[in-house]
């Protein structure tokens, strides 16, 4: 209490001393007191009143994010703090006040439980000799924390001066003017005592104070649900929550402390109150908030939320799988793994079949492949030496720490830098990464998310160049660079060549945009329909399925805007690809689309120069130019935003050279993808190798 008593006692005992010569009434002087510190901390109410603004101003933006990242939280979270920089929104900043508070009623306790020191200006050795005497009169050994408070009250009663004299004779105090000065102070206040600590099962005027703390701490509530900035766009249920717990704490705590700490609780509460108010019509946020935009943007989170409450309750049946399948990969007879696949999702699975169907055709290896999708296709896979397990996403963070095996293929990136770690149980264990995508893996990933890993599956040279960029640049160990290929594309160029080609007798685009920011739909797709009806051509629009499944409303509008002209259609069905590889151009931004439909078909794209998908802020550091930028002009054109009105002859340009980019298209494909239609003998060769000098180096 020492420490208290001078950090925050001595400091406010002299506030509280000043207001009480002001006043000359202990419960004014409270009052005033608790006035004061309303004043001194009003330039943090201003701060807080902004940056509450701030946090609402950037509310739509941060909803936005959650809807387009949904389930990402590592995604959620960064883009959230790059967002709160910008808007220079501090989240610590709200509970500065609530922290200035606890000095504030810490010292406000000390200086109401030690008035001789506090208001009377008695040295701390006198008072303690004071109450040492007080402790003989009353004939107990010690008074508690109120001993003060006792003190004063035994001094002001005249009956009790002589004892004082004897008791303190010799000790040089002037116990008679302290005496005097103790009758002049009055912890009476409109009939009650403040001096003294409510108590529930004593009946008593005091009893008020606790009540009148609950009933203002009410009010407040309700006001800032009502109308604090923050505070009445939290839900209902944290409203009131939040309301019962205060309520409940500030009447448990009136009973802990005297009446005059209390008195301080309800005047704060109904100073804080009114601040509510002044500080909205000092700065209305009204004038700074979007609110139609906020409202919008929580409506789509709502919808969200009901598809994601749908999914979980359709993945709750899956529980019992999830436990079962997890005791079973780490079973006793199940410890020798060799090999093991991860996959995020069922359509994960094709950029490991052509390897995987090598392994079983051309090994002994089990292979034991776990995904987070309880209905993945590849539980209708029936191989002796195919193992599949659901694991969830919660669940895998165990698996993967506690995994023992010798080489595991991913295609998820961002090992050890989030929620998935290396194995803690086995140090050794070859980590594979395989690349979705044949997009550049330092500008389309973040940084640092290949670095944990030991071997890349090159696509083509252009991976490769990256990558030693990357390790060069930032001094990291060498990791085994595989020139690969790509599986999906051999798979897909596979399909392609046996299927019979279509000849359209009205040619045909297909606007096939990404899922990012500014991306044709939510740019520049109605400008370029109305740029593309003087062509004739037939036009569909293929929306990213997170377009789908997140604006369904915005693709009806779209869907019923063009529905009488019969050369434009908005398809949202993608049960087939019939679509992509029947059309004789695709218009795209910068969807991996592009490469599987030229790719695949050696026809040419059309690009529309939306702002480009950075993952990596940094990835010009290294000095690759990336494949998303490079190749854009080399498989067919690229038009910037302000280019739009040439989007009809650049189209008709490039069907009518079709045959013209098929070769260049070709050898482009041959210069950037390696092993073209053997890549999974690649990389199913590659394991084996390493299996078999891992277990002969055992």
């Amino acid at each position: 209490m020492s420490f208290i008593n001078t950090v925050f006692g001595i400091p406010l005992g002299y506030v509280m001393w000043g207001c009480y010569q002001l006043v000359k009434n202990y419960g004014l002087s409270i009052i005033l007191f608790t006035l004061v510190s309303k004043i001194v901390m009003l330039p943090v109410s201003i701060m807080v009143q902004k940056n509450s603004i701030r946090m609402i101003q950037i509310q739509p933006q941060i909803n936005e994010i959650k809807y387009k990242h949904a389930g990402d939280k590592d995604r959620i979270a960064d883009e959230q703090m790059e967002l709160f920089k910008k808007a220079h929104y501090s989240p610590m900043l709200g509970m500065v006040p609530m922290l200035l508070q606890i000095p504030l009623v810490l010292g406000l306790i000390n200086v109401i439980y030690n008035p001789m020191q506090h208001l009377m200006h008695i040295k701390t050795s006198v008072c303690d000799q004071i109450v040492a005497a007080t402790c003989s009169l009353m004939g107990v050994d010690q008074l508690g924390s109120g001993a003060q408070l006792q003190a004063m009250a035994a001094l002001q009663n005249p009956d009790n001066l002589s004892f004082f004299q004897n008791a303190l004779t010799g000790t040089g105090i002037d116990i008679e003017a302290i005496a005097a000065q103790a009758a002049t102070i009055n912890t009476h206040f409109l009939g009650l005592d403040l001096s003294v600590v409510p108590h529930i099962t004593v009946l008593a005027w005091i009893l008020l104070i606790p009540l009148f703390s609950c009933l203002s701490t009410v009010l407040l509530c309700a006001c800032q649900n009502q109308a604090n900035v923050l505070q009445k766009e939290q839900g209902a249920l944290g409203q009131w929550g939040v309301t019962i717990f205060t309520v409940a704490f500030s009447t448990y705590f009136t009973f802990l402390v005297p009446g005059g700490v209390g008195l301080y609780w309800i005047f704060s509460n109904l100073f804080s109150t009114a601040l509510i108010y002044i500080l909205n019509a000092v700065y209305n946020p009204k004038k700074y908030i979007d609110y139609e935009a906020l409202e919008e943007s929580k409506r789509l989170l709502a919808e969200q939320k009901a598809v994601e409450d749908a999914y979980k309750k359709k993945m709750a049946p899956y529980k019992a799988k999830e436990k079962e399948d997890y005791k079973r990969f780490f079973a006793k007879d199940n410890e020798n793994k060799q090999l093991m696949f991860y996959s995020e999702s069922s359509g994960f699975y094709k950029y490991y079949r052509g390897m995987i169907e090598e392994l079983l055709e051309n090994s002994d290896i089990v292979i034991h492949y776990v995904t987070s999708d309880p209905e993945d296709q590849v539980f209708q896979i029936r191989h002796e030496r195919f193992k599949a397990y659901y694991i969830g996403e919660i669940k895998l963070i165990t698996l993967m720490m506690k995994l023992d095996c010798d080489i595991v293929v991913m295609t998820m990136p961002d090992l050890e830098t989030y929620h998935i770690k290396r194995s803690y149980v086995r140090k050794d264990m070859e980590y594979i990464h395989v690349p979705h995508s044949i997009d550049s893996m330092n500008m389309t990933y973040r940084k640092g998310s290949i670095d944990h890993f030991d071997t890349i599956f090159c696509v083509g040279p252009h991976h490769k160049d990256e990558v030693e960029k990357m390790e060069e640049t930032y001094d990291l160990p060498h990791k085994v660079l595989l020139n690969w290929g790509y599986c999906l594309l051999d798979d897909m160029r596979k399909d392609y060549e046996s299927k019979e080609k279509v000849i359209n007798e009205q040619k045909t685009i297909l606007i096939a945009p990404s899922w990012q920011e500014d991306n044709i739909v939510d740019s520049c797709l109605e400008d370029i329909l109305q740029k593309l009806r003087a062509t004739g051509y037939k036009v569909i629009v293929r929306p990213h399925p997170q377009h789908v499944r997140h604006m369904p409303e915005k693709m009806q509008l779209l869907k019923d805007k063009f529905a009488e002209d019969k050369n434009i259609e908005i398809q949202t069905d993608f049960s087939s690809n019939d679509t992509v590889f029947n059309a004789d151009l695709i218009i795209t931004d910068w969807s991996g689309i592009a490469y599987e439909y030229a790719f695949t078909t050696l026809r040419p794209v059309l690009y529309i120069n939306t702002p480009m998908k950075i993952m990596n802020p940094e990835y010009e550091k290294i000095g690759v130019v990336p494949i998303n930028i490079f190749m854009r002009d080399s498989i067919g054109c690229s038009l910037n935003l302000d280019q739009l009105d040439r989007v009809a002859d650049e189209a008709t340009r490039l069907i009518e050279q079709r045959d013209l980019y098929h070769d260049k298209i070709d050898a482009f494909v041959k210069q950037y993808v390696y092993h073209l239609g053997t890549s999974a003998k690649v990389g199913a060769n590659y394991i084996k190798l390493r299996l078999k000098q891992i277990h002969s180096e055992d």
